[in-house]
């Protein structure tokens, strides 16, 4: 067990109130927290993986600074839908202390039925596993019978989170779970850089630089990076379009969204840390794997997972302006993402915007005409999807087709698509109403925004309940052993900037781009990859470990066998900020 003699000497460290002193603690001390913690997992008879020691260390060092310092810079607002609902770690540990309680464990697992209910096709009967209050059930009745398998519960649901935000989340905050979410905290604001990661082969490129595959060194979870050149985005002067990208991705939480996971900085690039999406994108599944287009069911799928991922845009007042087959990427098990938002644009409340942005050959006539408009391009890029899915070509320009972009443009405002055999009629319908010229017309674009596209006959056969939970099959799955883009070698490099001086006003601009963690990606993160169970450790019958514990009586240092053959040893002082340096003895 580590003394309290050690955590006063880092809390004093801490108390500056300053990030960069955690730089300054001394190995020594470091490594005796580690060696606690790595011997109580011992005894508990888990094997850690090498490569989770770094957070170990981390992790160890954070348990004796938080209770004094961290809430006085990152848990400013003790919101309970923040910390214990958005919040992935927080919901955890507040769960480990509700079941500490039985009243409030019960609280617990009546949601996470409600939860299972709401993504199943059929209904249970409530009343044989839980005691409602008769208003509630009387509201419950009522939901059933107005919208069944929708929101049943929400009544229940509010006024049990209600009861919960009261009395219990403030004495979740006194109890020892509340301070090992500080310290979880504490650790996902660590510095962020290039050393946090490995590098590996360059997946593409983007308007500003590479992508490529990186690994988190402490987690082994995957990502993809992409770079932007410091140099390029001062010549284009796209310094706001860089920030705009970055702080609407790290806004949106959608599984049909890529996911920002870190933001950090190199000497020569700004970092975006992304969900990887190893199954290529939909313009190399429509031309490069046989028969340009796909079928019926699998055109539905991905129409249906973009539609959620614009809905959940839109919810956001975020219109994305660049819907195209290269932008939409697939995982590993078929599922879609919209990539590259480096046009999305936040529209303020009640208000319309202006701005002739976009690829040739998807931009609404709206756009190419600098018309104002909010959400409607997004609507008409989804009926280019569409199309192209279903056709084998975009529905304004043949495949390769030589035009200039003054003919396209003149095809979008003028000319009517044109329908193959390849179209039912209900494909046909959709796209002829999201292709509407006149946005006022366009599916989508009325009150009941993405709901109206939802109740399409088109997408009869999706259940998007269970698509939003993740729980739909998608039609074709990536085969793990194919690589689904360009050869590496066929990827074209990016020339040198040559001509541009970066100088002091550039930093404050980095400053605000390169923020580190993202705190829901990065909760998933330690979750997902079982760095939290690993670390999640407290003492026997629910006592708090030792690296919680503030009444421990003092401890002798522990002395190495190095030490003890030439007589050396630490004095760490209890008033000094600063560790001695190990003196001699002559024997």
């Amino acid at each position: 067990m580590i003394s309290p003699q050690i955590w006063s000497n880092c809390v004093i460290l801490s108390c500056q109130h300053r990030p960069e002193s955690l730089s300054n603690v001394s190995s020594t001390l470091l490594n005796r927290c580690h060696e606690e913690l790595r011997q109580m997992r011992m005894q508990n008879g888990v094997q850690l993986d090498t490569s989770k020691m770094y957070l170990i260390k981390y992790h160890c060092f954070t348990t004796v600074i938080f209770c004094k310092v961290f809430p006085l810079f990152c848990v400013s607002e003790r919101d309970y839908f923040s910390l214990c609902d958005k919040q992935p770690i927080g919901g955890l540990l507040f769960r480990l202390y509700c079941e500490t309680r039985p009243e409030l464990q019960r609280c617990i697992q009546l949601l996470d039925a409600m939860v299972r209910l709401q993504s199943m096709l059929f209904l249970l009967q409530s009343s044989e596993c839980v005691d409602l209050a008769e208003g509630l059930a009387e509201s419950c009745r009522e939901n059933l019978e107005l919208s069944p398998c929708k929101e049943i519960f929400s009544d229940c649901r509010k006024a049990l989170h209600d009861y919960l935000s009261g009395a219990p989340f403030a004495d979740y905050q006194n109890s020892m779970y509340f301070d090992r979410f500080l310290q979880w905290k504490m650790l996902e604001r660590q510095p962020i850089t290039k050393d946090t990661f490995r590098q590996y082969r360059v997946l593409g490129k983007g308007g500003f630089g590479e992508v490529c595959a990186c690994q988190v060194r402490a987690t082994g979870k995957m990502y993809a990076c992409k770079k932007l050149e410091k140099k390029r985005i001062k010549k284009r002067k796209g310094e706001a379009m860089a920030l705009n990208e970055k702080q609407i991705l790290e806004k949106v939480n959608s599984r049909f969204v890529v996911s920002l996971a870190y933001a950090y900085e190199t000497k020569d690039a700004l970092c975006l840390v992304l969900t990887i999406m190893n199954g290529g994108d939909l313009k190399f599944h429509i031309y490069n794997m046989g028969t340009p287009g796909f079928e019926k069911e699998r055109v539905q799928f991905y129409a249906a997972e973009i539609c959620c991922g614009l809905e959940h845009l839109h919810r956001e007042s975020i219109v994305y302006r660049d819907l195209k087959p290269e932008n939409i990427l697939l995982d590993d098990n078929g599922h879609i993402r919209i990539s590259d938002l480096g046009l999305a644009i936040k529209v303020p409340d009640g208000e319309q915007i202006r701005g002739r942005v976009g690829t040739v050959g998807y931009m609404a006539p709206e756009v190419i005409n600098n018309e104002r408009y909010s959400m409607s391009p997004d609507w008409w890029g989804l009926g280019c999807l569409i199309y192209e899915m279903t056709a084998g070509r975009s529905p304004f320009r043949a495949r390769k087709e030589r035009v200039k972009r003054e003919e396209v443009e003149k095809r979008v405002q003028e000319e009517e698509e044109e329908y193959s055999d390849k179209f039912t009629e209900d494909t046909k319908g959709i796209c002829r109403m999201l292709l509407a010229k006149d946005p006022k017309q366009r599916l989508g674009c009325q009150a009941d925004g993405a709901a109206g596209v939802k109740a399409h006959p088109f997408f009869k056969n999706i259940n998007f309940k269970r698509l939003e939970a993740g729980i739909l099959e998608p039609s074709f799955v990536p085969d793990p052993r194919a690589v689904y883009c360009k050869d590496v070698l066929d990827i074209e490099q990016f020339s040198t900037v040559k001509g541009v001086n970066l100088d002091q006003t550039d930093n404050d601009f980095y400053s605000k781009f390169a923020t580190g963690s993202v705190s829901i990606p990065w909760q998933n993160e330690m979750i997902e990859t079982e760095c939290f169970s690993d670390l999640n450790v407290f003492g026997p019958q629910g006592t708090r470990p030792p690296d919680l514990d503030w009444n421990q009586p003092p401890e002798p240092p522990r002395r190495s066998l190095l030490d003890r053959i030439f007589r050396r040893h630490v004095r760490i002082p209890s008033t000094s900020t600063t560790e001695e340096h190990p003196r001699e003895h002559n024997s």
